[in-house]
């Protein structure tokens, strides 16, 4: 699009922060701003009544991925479009072997942060999704995705291993230390997909960034998460999907499946207890592979059901996943990336699930 976007008067609740709630806002040229236009400005405004959030935020999405690897990008636009449907209007992308900065030059699609693509051990990933590496090239590798990437780089931090048929770490913590001060020195963080509980000491005492899944936290490593402010990104829809995955690898790897199912027993009591420790929790789908995307706001749901309060599951997926991810809100001329709704989604969150209208960089797209 090309066109000027329409100046927009937002009334209503406009949830700027939690503690801060404003009757309106408007949008001049595409920004927020919270003073009234004059002039020319003043003149076709269109209004918007609902309460409004900052575009929901997605940490972990797979933009360009599909069940054998990359798509092509009619299916990635298709994905992408699926996402904003759904108020998701910034999207760390966690991963991917397609080339996506096309969308970049797109202003009717969510904003995309990459990872660059994943970076796994030899045959210990889904194939034709990862870098596949031996630890040896693994620093040579991590400053590639950091130079490829928007600020972070993926790791693959453990896996099935075939001989032993059980979960098990990938990397030697040398590999990884070396690695993760790499990816520093060049400005990037890392995040590594973990299930299992062996991979996380090392990764977490090595640097690391974030944690996707983080299903393997126990209570001798949630204390050192919280001591270094290590964040995790869920994916509960994702980890929902346990049981199913653990019956189809049940005669060929049965501690495996053993394994996935107690993951998945626990997923709920894992959360929570990483939120009472004060561990920074993130709103991520894991769309993309194999899940749909689209899926925002029953992540949301499934932190509050983990015993997440209401407010701070809001926070995970707006204005603290911002922050975070360094992006901005709703403060005064900041991109009008924002989401309408009908009712109040600090009382019941399932609200998320029909935005309103959905407003990005100034422009009514949903």
């Amino acid at each position: 699009m090309s066109d000027q976007p329409p100046v927009l008067h937002v009334t209503g609740r406009v949830l700027v922060a939690p503690d801060d709630a404003r009757d309106e806002l408007w949008v001049v040229d595409g920004k927020v701003t919270y003073d009234r236009p004059r002039g020319e400005a003043a003149k076709d405004v269109r209004t918007i009544d609902g309460w409004t959030l900052p575009g929901l935020v997605d940490a972990h999405c797979h933009v360009g991925l599909g069940p054998h690897g990359a798509v092509p990008d009619d299916e990635s636009e298709k994905q992408a479009l699926a996402d904003r449907e759904a108020g998701t209007l910034l999207i760390r992308d966690a991963g991917s072997p397609a080339d996506t900065r096309w969308v970049d030059d797109r202003d009717d699609l969510p904003k995309i942060i990459r990872a660059g693509r994943h970076i796994a051990r030899t045959r210990r990933y889904i194939r034709g999704f990862a870098h596949e590496i031996e630890p040896a090239d693994l620093v040579a590798y991590v400053a590639r995705e950091a130079r490829r990437g928007d600020g972070w780089v993926k790791l693959v931090g453990d896996w099935i291993d075939r001989g032993t048929g059980d979960l098990g770490a990938c990397w030697p913590r040398d590999a990884v230390e070396a690695a993760i001060a790499e990816a520093h020195r060049l400005g990037a963080r890392v995040t590594a997909h973990c299930f299992a509980e062996d991979s996380l000491r090392d990764l977490v005492e090595a640097g690391i960034d974030c944690v996707e899944h983080a299903t393997g936290l126990t209570e001798d490593t949630i204390p050192l998460f919280a001591e270094r402010g290590v964040a995790i990104v869920p994916t509960l829809v994702n980890i929902a999907t346990f049981p199913h995955l653990a019956d189809g690898g049940e005669t060929k790897f049965p501690r495996w499946s053993a394994h996935m199912r107690r993951l998945h027993e626990r997923r709920y009591d894992t959360v929570r207890a990483a939120y009472d420790a004060g561990i920074p929790v993130f709103v991520g789908t894991d769309a993309g592979g194999t899940l749909p995307h689209g899926l925002v706001a029953g992540e949301v749901a499934e932190l509050v059901t983990a015993g997440i309060p209401p407010l701070q599951a809001l926070s995970a997926t707006t204005w603290g996943a911002r922050a975070w991810l360094g992006r901005p809100g709703l403060e005064e001329g900041a991109p009008a990336d924002l989401v309408v709704y009908e009712q109040d989604p600090r009382e019941d969150v399932r609200v998320l699930a029909a935005p309103r209208r959905v407003v990005l960089d100034g422009r009514v797209v949903s």
